[in-house]
C-alpha cells in the first residue's frame, strides 16, 4: 500500500508542483499586505479637537473624483491619528484617504502593484480576465489545489513511521550532513509540521474556485449558500441608491455618532447608503460585525442585527476567510501561516530536487 502511495504522491506532484509553489508563495506575500501598504502609503494625521462632519468630507471627495465614479461610504477607525477612508465605486475596493480635521485629500486607497500581481497569481495564475469570468486561471488553481490535498494525504501516509527510531528521524531537520539530507528533512519533516494548516488553507481556498465545492462545503456545516441577485435586481438597486445617496450624506455623521456611543470599544465603523457596520477587536471571525440600517431621509436607525443573530451564510463566509488567511488568532497565527505557506511553497521544489537527484543523476 505504501508503494502505491509513493507512486501517487510522485506522479500527482510532478505536473502541478510549480503551480502549488506559486500559489503558496503568493498567498504568503498577501498575509501582511495591510501592514506593508500602510508603511508605503502615509495615512497618519495630526489629531485636533474639531473633526469635520462626514457629509462635508464625502462632499469634498465627490468633487474631486472623475465622472462616473461615486462615493459609496465612509470608514473610520478608533485611532484619532488615522485618516478617514471615503469609499468610491471604481475601481473595486478603492477609496480616498482624507484628513478628517482639515479636509485634505491624502491619497488613494488601492492595492499596490506588487500585491495586485500576488493576488492574480494566487487566485487566477495571472489570468487576464478574472473578474469577467476568466477562462483558465481559476479552474487551473482550483484543480491544482484539489490535487494538492491528495498530495498532502499521500505524503502523510508515506511519512507514517513503523517504530520510534523512524519517528525520531522523521520529525527533525538536520543541517550539518550535507544539502541532500537537509532538503530531504525539510521535505519530510517540514511537510509533516505544515500538514494541518496547509490542508486548512487548501480546503477553505477551494470555496473561491468552484461553486459546487462551495455549496458542498456549506452543506457539510448545515448552512445553505446565499442566492445571488439577478441582473435586474442589481440594476434596480443601483438606480435606487443613486437617488437616495444625495439625501444620506447629511445623516451619515449622526448615524456614526449613535453607533460609536453604543459601541465605545469599536475597532471600525463603516457607513454607506442606508446601512452601517461596526466591528470590535476580537479573536475568531475577523469579519464579524453588527449591522445597522437607517432611514436615509431622517438618519433614524431602524434596525440592528448583532453578529450572533447574523445569517449563517455571512458567518460561514467570514470564518472561511479568517481560517484561510490565518487572521482568526491575531498576529501570532498570521506569522505562523506565513511560515507554513512559505514551507508549502518549498515542498514541491525540494520534492523536484530529490526526485531528479535520485532518478536522473544517480542513473547517469
Amino acid at each position: 500500500m505504501k508503494r502505491l502511495f509513493k507512486k501517487l504522491h510522485l506522479w500527482l506532484s510532478i505536473p502541478v508542483g510549480l503551480i502549488i509553489s506559486t500559489t503558496c508563495f503568493s498567498g504568503a506575500m498577501l498575509i501582511f499586505e495591510k501592514e506593508i501598504t500602510a508603511l508605503c502609503i502615509n495615512t497618519t494625521v495630526d489629531a485636533k479637537e474639531k473633526i469635520l462632519p462626514i457629509d462635508t468630507l464625502a462632499g469634498i471627495v465627490a468633487e474631486n473624483i472623475p465622472n462616473g465614479v461615486e462615493v459609496t461610504g465612509v470608514t473610520i477607525t478608533n485611532d484619532p491619528n488615522k485618516a478617514y477612508t471615503v469609499n468610491i465605486s471604481k475601481p473595486h475596493h478603492a477609496g480616498i484617504y482624507i484628513d478628517q480635521y482639515t479636509g485634505e485629500i491624502m491619497g488613494k486607497k488601492e492595492r499596490l502593484p506588487f500585491f495586485n500581481v500576488m493576488l492574480r497569481l494566487h487566485r487566477w495564475f495571472m489570468d487576464d480576465a478574472p473578474r469577467n469570468g476568466g477562462t483558465w486561471g481559476r479552474p487551473l488553481v482550483g484543480v491544482s489545489t484539489i490535487i494538492f490535498v491528495f498530495i498532502l494525504i499521500t505524503g502523510f501516509a508515506i511519512w507514517l513511521p513503523h517504530n520510534k527510531k523512524l519517528l525520531k528521524n522523521r520529525v527533525k531537520i538536520v543541517s550539518n550532513k550535507g544539502w541532500r539530507r537537509f532538503w530531504y528533512d525539510l521535505h519530510v519533516a517540514g511537510g509533516f509540521y505544515a500538514l494541518i494548516l496547509l490542508l486548512a488553507m487548501a480546503l477553505t481556498g477551494l470555496t473561491w474556485s468552484f461553486q459546487w465545492y462551495r455549496n458542498s462545503f456549506y452543506n457539510i456545516f448545515g448552512v445553505e449558500t446565499a442566492k445571488s441577485a439577478t441582473n435586474n435586481d442589481k440594476k434596480s438597486t443601483k438606480k435606487g441608491e443613486k437617488k437616495e445617496r444625495e439625501l444620506s450624506f447629511a445623516h451619515w455623521q449622526a448615524v456614526v455618532d449613535k453607533i460609536a456611543q453604543e459601541n465605545p470599544d469599536y475597532k471600525q465603523i463603516s457607513v454607506s447608503n442606508g446601512s452601517a457596520t461596526v466591528s470590535t477587536e476580537s479573536f475568531g471571525n475577523q469579519r464579524a460585525s453588527d449591522k445597522y440600517t437607517f432611514d436615509v431621509k431622517t438618519g433614524e436607525i431602524t434596525d440592528r442585527i448583532v453578529y450572533e443573530n447574523s445569517k449563517p451564510q455571512d458567518k460561514m463566509k467570514g470564518w472561511i476567510y479568517s481560517v484561510h488567511v490565518g487572521s482568526w488568532g491575531g498576529l501570532l497565527t498570521r506569522i505562523l501561516y506565513f511560515l507554513v505557506a512559505m514551507l508549502g511553497a518549498s515542498l514541491p521544489l525540494t520534492g523536484y530536487y530529490l526526485w531528479i537527484k535520485r532518478t536522473f543523476i544517480k542513473r547517469k
